[in-house]
């Protein structure tokens, strides 16, 4: 059972990210203020749960926030500042265009860079321990996948509506056979 607030009575927003891995497309990164009421028991980390249960919580987990938004980092960009800093960094960039402004943030993993004045807390495996950064986690990879499943239509060859621009065998064939598009970040290993 994913714990409500590290501090109950206060704004708290939940950042995650989605895509870190991947070997093409933005990284992801979502912030959430959950109400302090909030309930959703199917709600987990992402990674947890099925392609159909993700896109069922995530029109419940938008439309019950008290704010939530997801930014999308580009290859190019990551390619540029790495892809530890464009997690940060659009982290920081979701948080900017919260409706409302968190007095705590939590952040899943072990690196974050301070934000405003506003304190934060690095949770290892926050999205399996944290309702706000679980929800964060279900937008990132939701709407990610979505984009990325449009990005297929153009470049069907590399099988991003079934890998999402992760490394797998299939993926890094396509690379190797028919080269890297502008979505892929060159500063990874693709082949």
């Amino acid at each position: 059972m994913l714990q409500p607030f590290l501090n109950p009575g206060i704004i708290e927003a939940g950042c995650d990210e989605a895509g870190r891995g991947c070997l093409c497309g933005p990284v992801s990164c979502a912030a959430v203020i959950l109400p302090p009421d909030f309930e959703c028991p199917e709600l987990n980390d992402s990674k947890q749960l099925s392609e159909k249960k993700r896109a069922a919580l995530r029109p419940y987990i938008e439309e019950h926030a008290l704010a939530w938004a997801v930014v999308m980092v580009e290859a190019d960009e990551i390619d540029r500042i790495n892809i530890l800093q464009a997690s940060i960094t659009g982290m920081h960039r979701a948080l900017d265009v919260l409706s409302i402004r968190p007095e705590h943030i939590l952040v899943d993993g072990n690196r974050f860079r301070k934000y405003n004045d506003i304190p934060h807390t690095t949770v290892v495996k926050g999205d399996a321990t944290y309702m706000s950064i679980a929800a964060a986690s279900i937008l990132a990879k939701t709407h990610r996948d979505e984009l990325m499943e449009r990005l297929a239509e153009e470049y069907p060859e590399y099988g991003w509506a079934v890998n999402k621009g992760y490394p797998t065998k299939a993926h890094r064939a396509a690379i190797a056979q028919y080269g890297p598009t502008p979505h892929h970040r060159l500063t990874f290993r693709l082949t």
